[in-house]
């Protein structure tokens, strides 16, 4: 493995696709790439065609040789593809089995991209040819910085269930289980008939008639994922064996279901992302934020890339609202208050043709007139003047558990409830943690967690006999941990434990949970919080059992009434608190401000139109502030003695943040979001 890819600025460009255009243009775009400030570019990562006309064809290297020379010319570095995300036609031609088959059995055409089966060994023998075609030829080119792996894993194809996945899963089971007797077990395979009394019996989870086994369509998700990771690492092998010195990266899609990111993070010398929140959505932006946390968090906490994003619309929405003016700005700088060291974008030049064609560009279908364009060149400005934050951390004291497997988990069917959805409570807890002025990183179940002060667990419906011990020691060691509602349910084989819930954190909560009460569609169930306020739950309820815990929330309604809906308990040298129910964000957020006060952390009331970010090094602060309100400007109380970043002046504590506006303010001393504070808005405060 490399040392990482650690740039001293910030790269600012996007995709190149030369090959959509006749070689007249590609002067010109270098010319316009200088005059807007690009510096870095993704290369090739569509032109397998183009490289490899035919299965017995000579590679066409002639135009990516022009190409890679004229942007080295320019100042340009290169992020050179693989170019093995869309194969083409011709490989079906020879390989028809190649093309990935869905659940219901229907096997997928020609005429997309991703069109491919993870275990096709024809497939996969093509894709190290190519490979270590492209680089054998440019390995010592002095435009390579980075290799850009595939792309977008799983973004279409996440699993395929042709008989060779099936083939390969049962390897995978195998592996996994040693034996059948074990596999029967984990599975609980004496419910309904099913005992397996030989490999050649299990197949994947396709259609059938009712339900599926549970533990196998959460292996199924398991195996997928590692079946795709086994893809990316057959390319990434070839690379090192060239290339050891060029690091590699493929580029994430942020909260994508099916692909388990923790696991291929540490495949990889650097973490990227593909990040397009919706401009129609005026709290898109907090799902952003969420996403460039977890990247940088998949990262150890070092820098990442933002590698695409729109510069106004995209082409895949129901309705693809632009991008209004300074959005595309404040989108592009949010990234890098959490951690990003490139700004890059979906697609330098806008296409012509296919089904793309829609989706916006650095330089538009009216070229150099358009607004757009304009913006895209004085972003590039901007970003170096902003060259400092390329070297620094982003400091956190707060940590948000996430698990791939318990998503998967949890959205099995056959619950007591469809109504909780992972993506959607894991939000509104970070929401809420963002309204009271905390960084957060994202932490895994089994993962460290000395370095911070508060772990907030949105759910966690599956819990293993580690992650829960991790927990516990988090705990006795002076953590404070907030558990959200249906946790600590399921092992890792999708087998509850018995005798109450959460099973193996009951003595950490002091609590215990009976039984559950799904809410119907439109009934909501009332709670009475201990400060007096009067609130509800809309979608889910538990009956809580206190047994050394303390109540800060009762029912209100129905049988539950009089019953504990959020309880605190001291556990060892911290405190563990657990909701009871499914609330909404402002009661969430009232939890978490009673932990992080009871565990030495200050808060603060932010509007959710206010993005707040630190970014460290040792003898340098700042503070980037963020209006994402389209209209209302914000009155800032900031901490004294601010700087303007790359500047000498001086910023004065009272601060007015106009609408779409960014300010970035260098100090001295430590400073943390915390220390913002609205002081007036006609926006309420969370």
């Amino acid at each position: 493995m490399t040392n990482g890819f650690k740039p001293d600025q910030l790269l600012y460009g996007g995709d190149y696709n030369p090959e959509q255009w006749p070689p007249e243009i590609w002067r010109e775009d270098v010319r316009l790439m200088q005059e807007a400030g690009v510096n870095f570019v993704s290369l090739g990562i569509f032109s397998w065609a183009k490289l490899q006309p035919g299965p017995d064809a000579a590679f066409n290297f002639g135009w990516l040789d022009e190409v890679m020379g004229l942007l080295h010319a320019g100042g340009i570095g290169i992020n050179l593809a693989t170019a093995t995300a869309s194969p083409p036609p011709w490989l079906f031609v020879q390989f028809p089995d190649a093309r990935p088959v869905t659940w219901d059995g229907v096997r997928l055409e020609v005429g997309g991209r991703q069109l491919y089966c993870p275990s096709h060994q024809g497939f996969r023998s093509a894709v190290q040819t190519l490979v270590r075609a492209v680089a054998g030829r440019y390995s010592d080119h002095p435009a390579l910085r980075l290799w850009h792996v595939n792309n977008e894993y799983g973004c279409h194809i996440s699993e395929c269930f042709c008989d060779l996945c099936g083939e390969q899963f049962r390897v995978w089971l195998r592996e996994r289980y040693g034996d059948i007797a074990t596999l029967n077990a984990a599975w609980g395979t004496a419910f309904w008939s099913q005992q397996y009394g030989e490999w050649a019996e299990i197949q994947p989870p396709r259609q059938a008639p009712t339900y599926a086994n549970p533990a196998q369509q959460l292996d199924w998700r398991r195996f997928s994922s590692d079946n795709l990771l086994g893809l990316f690492e057959l390319e990434v092998e070839v690379l090192r064996e060239i290339t050891p010195q060029v690091p590699v990266t493929t580029n994430f899609l942020g909260f994508l279901k099916n692909v388990d990111y923790v696991k291929w993070a540490g495949r990889e010398d650097v973490v990227s992302l593909d990040a397009y929140p919706d401009p129609a959505d005026p709290l898109g932006h907090v799902e952003a934020a969420l996403q460039y946390d977890l990247v940088r968090s998949l990262g150890g906490g070092q820098r990442w890339l933002l590698m695409e994003q729109a510069t106004s619309a995209v082409n895949w929405r129901t309705r693809n609202a632009p991008k209004r003016p300074g959005l595309m700005r404040l989108d592009s700088l949010q990234a890098v208050a959490h951690g990003a060291s490139a700004v890059m974008y979906f697609q330098w030049r806008a296409s012509r043709a296919g089904a793309e064609k829609y989706h916006s560009g650095m330089l538009p279908h009216v070229g150099e007139k358009s607004r757009t364009w304009q913006e895209v060149k004085a972003l590039g400005a901007e970003l170096r003047g902003l060259r400092p934050l390329a070297q620094m951390g982003v400091p956190t004291r707060v940590a948000l558990l996430f698990n791939w497997e318990n998503w998967w988990a949890l959205e099995i069917d056959s619950k007591p409830s469809a109504d909780l959805r992972q993506m959607p409570i894991v939000l509104k807890y970070y929401a809420a943690l963002r309204s009271l002025g905390q960084s957060v990183d994202l932490v895994w179940p089994e993962g460290d967690l000395s370095g911070y002060d508060a772990v907030i667990v949105p759910n966690a419906y599956l819990l293993t006999a580690g992650a829960a011990g991790n927990l516990r020691a988090f705990v006795q060691r002076g953590g404070h941990l907030v558990l959200g509602a249906f946790s600590g349910i399921v092992d890792e084989h999708e087998q509850i434990g018995l005798g109450g819930y959460p099973a193996m954190l009951r003595d950490v909560l002091g609590a215990w949970v009976e039984e559950w009460l799904p809410l119907a569609p439109g009934a909501t169930l009332g709670v009475r919080r201990e400060d007096g306020q009067e609130t509800q739950t809309r979608t889910w309820a538990e009956k809580l059992h206190l047994s050394g815990a303390q109540a800060l929330a009762h029912f209100t309604g129905d049988y539950l009434a009089g019953g504990a809906a959020i309880s605190e308990h001291a556990f060892g040298q911290g405190r563990a608190y657990y909701l009871a129910a499914d609330f909404e964000r402002e009661d969430i957020a009232w939890v978490l401000r009673r932990a992080l006060l009871a565990a030495g952390v200050a808060v603060s009331d932010l509007p959710l139109e206010l993005d707040v970010g630190v970014s460290s090094s040792q003898d340098s602060h700042v503070l980037t502030l963020l209006n994402f309100h389209r209209t209302e400007t914000l009155h800032l109380q900031l901490p004294e003695g601010g700087h303007e970043l790359g500047g000498a002046g001086n910023v004065a504590p009272r601060l007015d943040l106009a609408p779409l506006e960014a300010r970035f303010v260098r100090y001295d001393r430590p400073v943390a979001p915390s220390d913002v504070h609205v002081v007036t808005s006609e926006l309420a405060p969370v």
